[in-house]
């Protein structure tokens, strides 16, 4: 019993350590098409990042976002969580320097990049969805700051707000994980075209589903963060999203929803298993 004991243990340490020190560094380029386009229409590829947690000693990260610009997008969306200390700002500048689309390159808030994270435990994550409150009410960011140089490099920020660009409908909601997003700005279809919508958290993807938009892309769930192999996602940290869909790509009634495990994590739950952190490269299609 002792040495199966042992043998216990030691596999959770090697677990540990993999998910702490190496699966969480192994970064990845993930690609995905998506038939969501008219008929008739010139395809269209969007790189999807999310949750990057950036912080400045992360240079290994910096290198990988560097690279993105070689992808040449015509739309970069940024589904929000990118600071991952209150310093961290120059960083993530620097690190999306070269990163652009030649149509838009579009962005919202999470709740990381308004409020610092605190110290907890991290099986607290396994216990279901955080909250401002979780975020202690604590340091504000420098979100201000983040927003400001990123417009100046030309990304334009989409939180609570509906534009029209190239003839897409696009909607961009503030973080509805913490209750700023004004969904009242989701209107139902009432013409043909393509209807893109974006939020930091897939929250309301059923609704936006709903009423009628092609594709909606979030973040948020880190994928789940922890996987159990041939089971999935543990938690989605959502308050209704099914474990199944706290990543990749779904279809919902008539509707996509992409899902980026993201490329970070908090810094006071530094780990990832069966869940690599990830950008991702959507290559739209018409139907």
């Amino acid at each position: 019993m002792v040495w199966i004991l042992a043998g216990l243990a030691g596999a959770g340490l090697v677990i540990a350590g993999y998910a702490s020190l190496i699966e969480q560094r192994w970064y990845a380029l993930r690609r995905h098409r998506v038939p969501c386009l008219p008929s008739g229409s010139k395809p269209l590829r969007i790189v999807h990042l999310s949750d990057l947690h950036f912080r400045p000693v992360q240079k290994r990260k910096a290198r990988f976002l560097r690279g993105l610009a070689s992808l040449k997008p015509d739309i970069v969306i940024g589904t929000g969580d990118f600071l991952g200390d209150p310093d961290t700002v120059p960083g993530v500048l620097e690190a999306l320097d070269g990163l652009r689309g030649s149509v838009a390159s579009l962005f919202v808030l999470g709740s990381n990049d308004y409020y610092a994270p605190v110290p907890k435990n991290p099986l607290r994550y396994l216990a279901g969805p955080s909250s401002r409150k979780g975020h202690g009410g604590g340091i504000i960011n420098p979100w201000r700051d983040l927003v400001q140089g990123l417009q100046q490099k030309g990304w334009e920020l989409i939180a609570n707000r509906t534009l029209s660009i190239g003839g897409i409908d696009i909607l961009g909601l503030d973080d509805p994980h913490i209750g700023k997003d004004d969904l009242s700005l989701a209107t139902p279809r009432t013409q043909p075209g393509f209807r893109l919508a974006i939020a930091h958290s897939p929250d309301p993807a059923f609704k936006l589903a709903e009423l009628g938009y092609d594709l909606i892309v979030a973040g948020h769930t880190h994928g789940g963060q922890l996987r159990i192999p041939g089971l999935g996602a543990v938690v989605t940290n959502t308050k209704g999203l099914p474990r199944r869909m706290a990543r990749g790509l779904h279809k919902i009634n008539g509707s996509w929803l992409h899902v980026s495990a993201g490329l970070g994590t908090s810094k006071y739950a530094p780990f990832r298993f069966a869940c690599r952190p990830e950008v991702c490269v959507l290559e739209l299609e018409p139907v």
